[in-house]
C-alpha cells in the first residue's frame, strides 16, 4: 500500500472522527454546565428563590465558578482506601456517560458513528456505569459508602430491565436497530396511518404511549433523579457511594451523572419524540435545522425531569423496588406481547 492510499484510507478517517469526537466533547460538557445551571433555576423558581444569579448575567456563570471550585480543592482520599480504584471510579463512571453519546444522531447525518446496533450500544454502556458506583462505594473502605453503592447497584439494575422491554417494544416497531432509522421511522406513524398529514401525532409516543410514560419514570430511576435519588439521600445515607468523595472525583461522579441525564433525555426524544423532526410537515418548520428541534426536545424533557421534583416525594427504597419489579415488569412484558400481536394483525410491522 503506498503512503497516499494509507493517509486516504486510515489517517484522514481517524482525524476527522477525533475531531468530530471533541467537537461533540466541548459541545456536551458546555450543554450539561447549562442543564445543571437550568435545574438550579428551576427548583428555586418553584420555591420562589432567585437560584443563582451573582455569578456573572442572571447567573450564567455559576456552574464554571463550580469547576474552578472543585479542581483548585484538594482531593482528600481515606487512609484505609484502596487508592487506585478509589481514583478510578469516577473516571469509570464519566468516561462511560460520555462515550455513550458517540451514537446519539441529533440531525440527520450528524453523529460520531452511525452503527447498526446504535441502541444497543447505547444501553450496553449505560449498563456498564453501574460500575462506578460499585467501585466507589466498595474503594472507600467504609460501611456507608459500601451500603450506597449497593442500593445504587440494585436501583440500576432494575429499572434497566423494563426500559430494555420499552425499546423492544420501539424496535419492533421500527425493524431497525440504528438510532437514525428509529427517528426516520416516525415520518409514518398513527396520524398518517388515520389519514392526517405528517405531524407529532405519528412519533411513538402517542402509539406506544404507556411504554412512553414506563421509561420517562425508569429513566428518572436509572439517573438517580428525584423521586428516586435514594443513592444520595441526605437524610439515610448522606451522599450514598460519594459520600468519601470531594474535589475533583466528586465532580467528575456529578459530571458523569448529569451527561447520563441527558444521555436519557436525548433517548427519550428519539425513541418517542421524533428526534429532530418538526412537530408539523410545514415548509417554515423543515426551514429550521434539525439540530435545533433535537435541542428544542432535549431540554423539554430536561424540564419534565427536572420539574418533576417538585411535585413528587422520594420513595421508600421498597416501594423503589415493588414500582420496579412488580408494576413496570409485568406491565412491559404484557406491552411487547400486545404489541407484537397488533403489529401481526394489521401488517404495520417494518
Amino acid at each position: 500500500m503506498t503512503m497516499d492510499a494509507f493517509v486516504t484510507t486510515y489517517v484522514w478517517p481517524a482525524v476527522i472522527m477525533i475531531a468530530q469526537s471533541l467537537l461533540l466533547l466541548v459541545a456536551l460538557l458546555i450543554f450539561v454546565a447549562y442543564v445543571l445551571y437550568a435545574d438550579r433555576k428551576i427548583w428555586a423558581a418553584v420555591q420562589m428563590r432567585r437560584g443563582p444569579n451573582v455569578v456573572g448575567p442572571f447567573g450564567l456563570f455559576q456552574s464554571f465558578a463550580d469547576l474552578f471550585k472543585f479542581v483548585f480543592k484538594e482531593p482528600v482520599i481515606p487512609a484505609g482506601a484502596n487508592k487506585g480504584v478509589f481514583l478510578l471510579a469516577p473516571l469509570v463512571s464519566v468516561t462511560l456517560a460520555l462515550a455513550a453519546w458517540a451514537v446519539v444522531p441529533v440531525a440527520d447525518g450528524w453523529s460520531v458513528a452511525s452503527i447498526n446496533v446504535g441502541i444497543l450500544y447505547v444501553f450496553a454502556i449505560s449498563s456498564l456505569e453501574v460500575y462506578g458506583v460499585i467501585m466507589g462505594g466498595w474503594a472507600s473502605n467504609s460501611k456507608y459508602p459500601f451500603l450506597g453503592a449497593l442500593r445504587s447497584a440494585a436501583q440500576m439494575v432494575s429499572y434497566e430491565v423494563s426500559i430494555g422491554f420499552v425499546i423492544i417494544t420501539v424496535l419492533l416497531c421500527v425493524g431497525s436497530l440504528n438510532l437514525t432509522d428509529i427517528v426516520l421511522s416516525q415520518q409514518v406513524g398513527l396520524g398518517t396511518k388515520l389519514g392526517l398529514p405528517n405531524s407529532f401525532l405519528d412519533w411513538h409516543w402517542l402509539a406506544l404511549f404507556p411504554m412512553f410514560i414506563i421509561f420517562f419514570i425508569s429513566a428518572l430511576a436509572e439517573t438517580n433523579r428525584p423521586p428516586f435519588d435514594l443513592p444520595e439521600a441526605e437524610s439515610e445515607l448522606v451522599a450514598g457511594f460519594m459520600v468519601e468523595y470531594g474535589s475533583t472525583p466528586y465532580m467528575m461522579f456529578m459530571l458523569g451523572e448529569y451527561a447520563a441525564i441527558c444521555l436519557m433525555c436525548a433517548l427519550t426524544t428519539i425513541l418517542f419524540l421524533g428526534g429532530w423532526l418538526p412537530p408539523v410537515d410545514i415548509w417554515f418548520l423543515n426551514w429550521v435545522p434539525g439540530i435545533i428541534w433535537f435541542v428544542l426536545k432535549v431540554c423539554f424533557v430536561f424540564f419534565m425531569f427536572s420539574i418533576v421534583k417538585a411535585f413528587v416525594p422520594r420513595y421508600r427504597y421498597d416501594q423503589l423496588m415493588r414500582l420496579g419489579w412488580k408494576v413496570f415488569l409485568p406491565i412491559s412484558l404484557a406491552m411487547v406481547v400486545i404489541v407484537a400481536f397488533v403489529l401481526k394483525l394489521t401488517g404495520w410491522s417494518a
